[in-house]
């Protein structure tokens, strides 16, 4: 399979509502359209996750998120883009664009434009942002290659491979409005 039929597979399998694992900059991912209400429930249930947590949307680019981050002001919009594109991930305000298995209790939605290659050339051949969370089950380590995603979730998702991005550790995850650090 060549690596733009790899991409094109991926894609359409995140527009018929399928599971996609990719890699991203530290581990391996878990997404679907955002958009996408059941493939939003059926992630939360491969994953086991608490509906309650939430999930983040990753981008290539900080444009494909202009729908979550209009509203914004202009020096919040300006902390964003300094940060991005890289490991970090803000809790940004949800102005009523989030699917509430997207934003889970919070009020608030997770984003992140990631420096990863591979996920770059996700998101612009899909046209926006995926759903992006650790690709393991809860409680689980994250899996930080495609045999190990392969085998705890097996057909249920469709793998698009690559390497991960050379960090070691997931991203920073940091509230917009009050600055504070979740996950260091």
């Amino acid at each position: 399979m060549t690596e733009r039929h790899a991409l094109d597979a991926a894609v359409a399998a995140l527009r018929q509502g399928g599971i996609l694992a990719y890699p991203t900059e530290a581990v391996w991912g878990l997404g679907c359209d955002p958009d996408n209400a059941e493939a939003l429930a059926t992630l939360i249930r491969l994953k086991q996750r608490d509906s309650a947590k939430g999930l983040i949307l990753i981008a290539g680019h900080i444009a494909q998120l202009e729908p979550w981050l209009a509203g914004l002001e202009a020096q919040d919009r300006e902390r964003l883009a300094a940060s991005w594109p890289g490991p970090n991930t803000w809790l940004v305000p949800d102005n009523g664009r989030s699917h509430p298995l997207l934003r889970g209790e919070h009020p608030s939605v997770a984003l992140r434009v990631s420096d990863h290659p591979l996920v770059g050339e996700l998101c612009a051949a899909f046209g926006g942002p995926v759903v992006s969370t650790s690709a393991n089950t809860a409680g689980a380590p994250p899996a930080r290659d495609a045999d190990t995603v392969s085998h705890q979730f097996g057909a249920a998702v469709h793998v698009l491979d690559g390497p991960l991005g050379g960090h070691s550790r997931p991203s920073t995850i940091r509230d917009l409005r009050s600055g504070e650090v979740l996950r260091a």
